[in-house]
C-alpha cells in the first residue's frame, strides 16, 4: 500500500508537503475531468472505479479495474487518450499529487523515502499486471483467452479455485472479448469439463502443462 509503515499523523503531513489533493466521486461520476492535468499520480483511497476506452464503432473497452491504494495518472494510465473514461463504481475517495512535487522534494524525511519506496514497488506490480494482460490480448481465440487469465490466476494464486473479484460481464471486457460469445465458450468449457462455475467462483479441473 502507498502508506505502509506509515503513521496516520505522519502520513497527513506528508501529503501536505508534497501538495496532495483529496477528491470525492459519487457512483456513476466521470473522475478524469476533475483530474485532467499532466504529470500526476492519482491513489484511489475509497472506493472503486473502472479505466474504459470507448472505440471508434462503440464499443467499450475496459483497461484497468481501480480499487482501494491503486495508483494511476497520466504517465502510468492511458488517460490523456481523448477517447478515455474514469467512472467511478462507488463513490470514491482519489489523492491527487503532482509528479514534480513527489520527485523535486529536497527534504529530510524519513516517512518521503518510505512512500516513494511503495510507490516504486506499487509500479512493479502495476507493469506486471499490463505484462499479464499483453499475455492474454496475445491468444487468438476467446478458448485460449480464458484459459490463459485461468492460468495467470492460478500463477498467483497456487490455487485451482479462482475467485473473480469482477463479473463475468467486466471479465469480456478486460479479455477484449464479446460477451455473448464468452459466455457460450464458457457453457463449452463446463460441459468439457474443464472448469466448474459457482456465481463468481472458477474451479479448474485440469492440470497445467
Amino acid at each position: 500500500m502507498p502508506f505502509s509503515n506509515i503513521r496516520e499523523a505522519d502520513k497527513q503531513k506528508l501529503i501536505e508537503i508534497l501538495k496532495g489533493h483529496i477528491y470525492r466521486f459519487k457512483e456513476g461520476e466521470d473522475i478524469l475531468p476533475t483530474i485532467i492535468l499532466k504529470n500526476i499520480i492519482c491513489i484511489m483511497q475509497e472506493g472503486s472505479a473502472s479505466i474504459t476506452i470507448n472505440t471508434y464503432d462503440g464499443d467499450e473497452i475496459l483497461v484497468e479495474e481501480l480499487y482501494n491504494n491503486s495508483i494511476f495518472g497520466s504517465n502510468i494510465s492511458d488517460i490523456d487518450n481523448k477517447d478515455c473514461q474514469i467512472i467511478a463504481k462507488s463513490d470514491c475517495k482519489v489523492l491527487v499529487f503532482e509528479t514534480a512535487h513527489i520527485l523535486n522534494y529536497e527534504g529530510n524525511n524519513v516517512c518521503y523515502n518510505t512512500f516513494t519506496t511503495n510507490l516504486f514497488r506499487l509500479l512493479w506490480e502495476k507493469s506486471k499486471i499490463i505484462l499479464y494482460r499483453i499475455r492474454i490480448l496475445t491468444r487468438k481465440t476467446i478458448r485460449d483467452r480464458l484459459l490463459e487469465y485461468f492460468k495467470i490466476e492460478y500463477e498467483k494464486n497456487h490455487s485451482k479455485t479462482i475467485k473473480l473479484n469482477i463479473s463475468l460481464k467486466d471479465l469480456a471486457d478486460y479479455i477484449s472479448v464479446n460477451r455473448s460469445s464468452m459466455f457460450r465458450e464458457i457453457k463449452y468449457l463446463k460441459e468439457d469439463k474443464i472448469i466448474e462455475v459457482n456465481d463468481k467462483t472458477i474451479k479448474l479441473l485440469y492440470d497445467f502443462k
